[in-house]
């Protein structure tokens, strides 16, 4: 018997992206494991994406918590090592570009386990990101890199990596997306946290924008001239949580400061809004293909294809309310989806892998 497809999941944008892969995988009759490392430890960062998501749950829970880089990392290869040497995995699948993913990368290389990539070959270019580093080394590990969109293919080659094991298959989050879509209930979700019909959603955690309390303040005061013309919810990430409250996130009356939201309570606000502010790279993506002006505070993106193809803008904290002021008034993206976001990456996913472990396992 051939040994188990073991997915490494640690933080909300993995089990989105890990659920049409795994429901893929079982439907072609490969034997799975679920290892959550735990990085998102908070249950409405985590166990209620399993539930809403239909994720079988995690054959363990690795419950490395939060922490520096450093240690996060290394709590999870620590755990992951022990893990894959009592259940040794035919192959290792890891999705994007979290603290796990890095782990599991290297893990997977010292004990000789072959290794996939999902959403392999993003690049923003900036080694400032810990997600930068994390995506470059995983790719340098994985014997299969799938690839989201025709520019990671151009940038896994250019560094090196064999194209026959480069592969276009679209982008799984975008099936999860498209298979949810009459579940994202916009009217419960604004009647539970008492939005008007027209608001703006925002979502801030990157390091960059909410460690130093200076920038964090300006984005808040941006925030707030929006929250002047039209409401502005903030589900609050436990990270930045301290910093935003402390610069006056909440004092002004039209700023809706909430807890994360599960995903269908996420995407159901995203889908009704009228623009959004973000500096997820996720968010880019879903907000695409649910046709919602996306406005990203960061000087870059490792989503060019949403830039290029207009769904999304770059921005500076000083851009910020003018931005999201024009995006809701020039309504919402109307142009062209990337190619292959049609809602089959996961199938395609899945034949791939199960075609070379047939050959190569």
């Amino acid at each position: 018997m051939l040994a188990p497809i073991t997915h490494v999941l640690g933080a909300r944008p993995n089990f989105v992206k890990a659920a049409p892969v795994i429901r893929a995988l079982a439907a072609l009759g490969n034997r799975q494991r679920v290892v959550h490392t735990g990085q998102h430890y908070d249950e409405r960062l985590s166990d209620v994406f399993f539930v809403q998501l239909g994720l079988p749950e995690p054959d363990v829970n690795l419950g490395v918590g939060s922490g520096s880089h450093a240690q996060q990392t290394a709590a999870a290869m620590t755990g992951l090592e022990q893990d894959f040497t009592e259940h040794p995995p035919g192959l290792v699948v890891v999705y994007g570009d979290v603290n796990s993913t890095v782990a599991a990368g290297l893990v997977a290389a010292k004990l000789h386990i072959p290794m996939a990539h999902v959403e392999a070959g993003l690049r923003s270019f900036d080694e400032t990101m810990p997600e930068e580093i994390n995506r470059r080394v995983t790719d340098q590990l994985s014997a299969l890199m799938f690839a989201t969109s025709p520019e990671a293919i151009g940038y896994l080659a250019k560094e090196g990596r064999p194209v026959d094991g480069i592969h276009l298959v679209g982008n799984p989050m975008i099936d999860t997306l498209m298979a949810n879509l009459d579940r994202f209930d916009t009217a419960a979700v604004r009647a539970e946290l008492g939005l008007p019909e027209r608001y703006v959603v925002a979502t801030l955690h990157r390091p960059a924008n909410v460690d130093d309390p200076e920038i964090a303040s300006g984005l808040v005061q941006a925030l707030h001239e929006i929250a002047a013309v039209i409401d502005v919810v903030i589900p609050v990430h436990p990270r930045g949580r301290a910093v935003l409250e402390a610069a006056g996130l909440s004092a002004h009356k039209g700023i809706h400061a909430v807890p994360p939201l599960g995903y269908l309570e996420f995407m159901g606000l995203v889908r009704g809004a009228a623009a959004v502010a973000t500096d997820s790279g996720g968010v880019q993506e879903e907000t695409t293909l649910l046709r919602v002006p996306c406005l990203t505070v960061r000087p870059n993106t490792e989503r060019p294809i949403t830039i290029t193809h207009g769904s999304n803008r770059l921005i500076t904290s000083a851009e910020l309310a003018s931005a999201v002021l024009k995006a809701c008034d020039d309504g919402p993206y109307t142009g062209e989806l990337p190619p292959l976001w049609d809602g089959q990456a996961g199938p395609r996913i899945g034949r791939i892998i199960t075609d070379w472990l047939a050959r190569d396992g």
